[in-house]
């Protein structure tokens, strides 16, 4: 559990219009439930969705200019055991599919990079946020709710 941060960059027109209305929260939701937060308002609004469209012609491979799709996961160090990157990385490439249009045929279009963030390391707040304090809120929140 922890802050969690997922980046969407895709080209400029490969989204559905229902996908791109919807993607960020949806992949915001894929990424705290495999970090294993607690469904709270508190958790949600920590974890930021960002959506980064590039301009026509801005991405292409060295073979043709399909769509292709790059999300950027950053996490602090510990928050994903290896089951966990791999449910993430799974379930974020078919959120990616279904925003675009696209049939699982399609998946190599879709990277998904984690990055993990070393304790110390990541601010807010004003404050460095330690993992294991948030490991200890997210305890709380639970025997809260």
């Amino acid at each position: 559990m922890s802050m969690p941060m997922i980046r969407l960059t895709a080209p400029a027109g490969a989204l559905t219009e229902q996908g791109r209305s919807r993607v960020q929260r949806d992949l915001a939701a894929v990424l705290l439930r495999w970090e294993g937060a607690p469904d709270i308002a508190f958790f949600r609004d920590q974890a930021w969705s960002y959506l980064v469209e590039l301009p026509q012609g801005a991405q292409i491979t060295a073979e043709d200019d399909a769509p292709r799709f790059l999300v950027e996961v950053t996490v602090p160090k510990g928050a994903l055991s290896e089951r966990r990157k791999a449910g993430l990385v799974e379930e974020a490439t078919k959120t990616v599919l279904a925003a675009a249009g696209l049939a699982s045929d399609d998946a190599l279009r879709v990277w998904v990079l984690v990055y993990e963030q070393p304790d110390g390391t990541w601010g807010a707040g004003g404050s460095v946020i330690r993992y294991a304090d948030l490991m200890a809120l997210a305890k709380e929140q639970r025997a809260d709710a």
